[in-house]
């Protein structure tokens, strides 16, 4: 299948190059001409310009964005739904606000494109593992598109959850545990650390991955980060926050639902930017491993 790529980060450059090895055509274009050529090394099709980009796809297009949340996407979009044709589809794989998706959607709805919402969870290790998708959008469309989810995706690995918007209101959603999740091994190991027996943090990450109730894909990361650096002594706890945790804690305020523990989580990444804590340290390092998320260092 042919797909276009606008987005070249990290995420946008090891999907095309996915794409490409899945025996996909991907034209690509981002604002950086070197990581236009990153891949075209890779076997994927370049273009210098929007209207190039849009000049090198066959009608109806398939367009997928991989642009960071908010201005920058209606940027792009001002930009490139002029160039597009009806019948045309418009992909937002990256972490936008789910009420902006359906916003775009009946935007882009009275202009004859169709608009579908992914959530995309993978980061760095996607272009090997693949990545899970949540899309939101008209079924007949998604289903058009599969033969792209497919080779993107794991087994079992995308899921058409509902209407335009859902795609990215389950991301956000995932994001909000994923924040829970991350503090309560931040704290956990924390606690090992500071106990009076020395412990092996990577040894007893790679033990609780061998059929704890608490295993998860975190805790290989974890072992990882701690065979590096022990101490985690090369990071500063400070830990962003992208913004899917404050939607997914604002929505809960929205719709009167008790999420303490997400909460809680988002709180402790503010506090994470005034103090220097090892659980804060933990949550930087488990970011760094799969998402390739820029972390500080000492």
């Amino acid at each position: 299948m042919e797909l276009g790529m606008i987005g070249l980060g990290r995420m946008g450059a090891n999907m095309t190059e996915r794409l490409v090895s899945g025996g996909h055509r991907v034209v690509s274009y981002d604002r950086n001409p070197e990581a236009i050529q990153r891949v075209v090394d890779a076997g994927a099709a370049g273009a210098h310009s929007l209207a190039d980009f849009v000049k090198q796809l066959s009608t109806p297009r398939a367009v997928w964005l991989m642009v960071p949340s908010g201005d920058p996407v209606d940027q792009t979009l001002e930009q490139l739904v002029p160039q597009l044709a009806r019948g045309d589809i418009v992909i937002d794989g990256g972490n936008s606000n789910y009420k902006e998706s359906m916003r775009r959607a009946a935007m882009l709805k009275q202009q004859g494109l169709h608009f579908v919402d992914v959530g995309t969870s993978g980061g760095i290790w996607g272009l090997e593992k693949g990545y899970c998708l949540m899309l939101g959008g008209e079924k007949e469309v998604v289903e058009r598109l599969a033969p792209i989810f497919q080779t993107l995706a794991p087994p079992d690995g995308y899921l058409h959850v509902g209407s335009n918007g859902a795609g990215h209101f389950v991301k956000m959603v995932h994001n909000g545990i994923e924040y829970g999740m991350l503090q309560a091994y931040g704290e956990g190991f924390e606690l090992l650390k500071r106990s009076q027996f020395g412990l092996d943090l990577a040894k007893i990450s790679r033990l609780w991955s061998q059929g704890s109730v608490v295993r998860s894909w975190l805790l290989e990361l974890a072992e990882s980060a701690f065979e590096k650096d022990p101490d985690l002594s090369s990071l500063k706890g400070y830990v962003e926050d992208s913004g899917e945790g404050r939607w997914t804690v604002e929505e809960a305020i929205e719709r009167s639902v008790p999420a303490p523990v997400l909460t809680l989580s988002l709180f402790a990444r503010f506090a994470s930017r005034q103090q220097d804590s090892f659980a804060a340290k933990v949550i930087a390092a488990l970011r760094n491993e799969f998402g390739g998320h820029s972390v500080k260092r000492t």
